[in-house]
């Protein structure tokens, strides 16, 4: 084997928004993109989009570059608690498209566990193609924890 699996670190910087992200108060559709810097071997901001649509976010993903994709959906997936509190889901979605380099797939595979770890994501899906990202698509999966 040329090279062993990498797995990367989580960038601190990026630790701390996304627990911003999680704990945030509006309550429109939002995204962050992550992504791997292999020089640096750290999962990084990539991108942040506000008032997004899982049909709109898959635009904005590579077609051949993994990316691990955050959104936070408002659309009749709130949860009511017993003490009036509404919180939204947030879902992890590893996008690994297929014809991506087998080096990317490995290491985004690799680091994947560890981004989940550190940031405490219950909610995490896959998608091999970007095109399969829709609102149908997340609701679906969403409707498990249901």
């Amino acid at each position: 084997m040329s090279e062993s699996l990498v797995v990367c670190d989580v960038d601190g910087d990026l630790v701390k928004k996304l627990r911003e992200f999680r704990f945030r108060k509006e309550t429109n559709n939002a995204a962050i993109i992550m992504k791997i810097d292999k020089e640096r071997q750290l999962v990084i901001l990539d991108e942040e989009h506000e008032d997004i649509s899982p049909d709109d976010l898959k635009d904005e993903l590579p077609e051949r570059q993994p990316r691990y994709p955050l959104i936070i959906t408002q659309w009749n997936n709130a949860y009511q608690h017993d003490d009036g509190r509404v919180s939204y889901p947030l879902c992890f979605i590893f996008s690994s498209p297929v014809g991506c380099k087998p080096e990317q797939q490995m290491m985004y595979a690799g680091s994947k566990n560890k981004l989940v770890k550190t940031v405490e994501l219950t909610k995490v899906f896959e998608i091999r193609n970007t095109e399969d990202l829709t609102e149908e698509w997340l609701r679906e999966k969403l409707g498990f924890f249901r």
